[in-house]
């Protein structure tokens, strides 16, 4: 129950699903690469991936001093649904900028 309730959360802010839509689209991103594209500091962003990892959509991939974030595979029927969703969604999305030289 407390997963489903974390995942339920997670959904519930606007910022959080354009970092799901925008991760679904661009595929895995370099936190730095995030933060520049979301014009967002870095702890704050990093709430946010902490909140969408712990609620089971995120995974994360440290390479070096590097961290990239995914959407995690394979997902359960409810998270595929709520991306399915999600993208459907008319959504303003930064673009992605490269900043971490990876």
């Amino acid at each position: 129950m407390d997963i489903f309730l974390k995942s339920v959360s997670a959904l519930n802010d606007e910022t959080r699903i354009k970092i799901l839509k925008f991760i679904n689209i661009h595929g895995s991103c370099c936190v730095c690469d995030l933060e520049h594209s979301f014009e967002m500091i870095q702890s704050r962003l990093s709430r946010h991936l902490k909140i969408l990892k712990e609620a089971g959509f995120l995974r994360v991939d440290r390479e070096g001093r590097w961290a990239f974030y995914s959407i995690r595979f394979p997902l359960d029927e409810f998270r595929q649904a709520a991306i399915k969703e999600i993208m459907t969604l008319d959504l303003e999305l930064p673009d992605l900028i490269k900043a971490c030289g990876n």
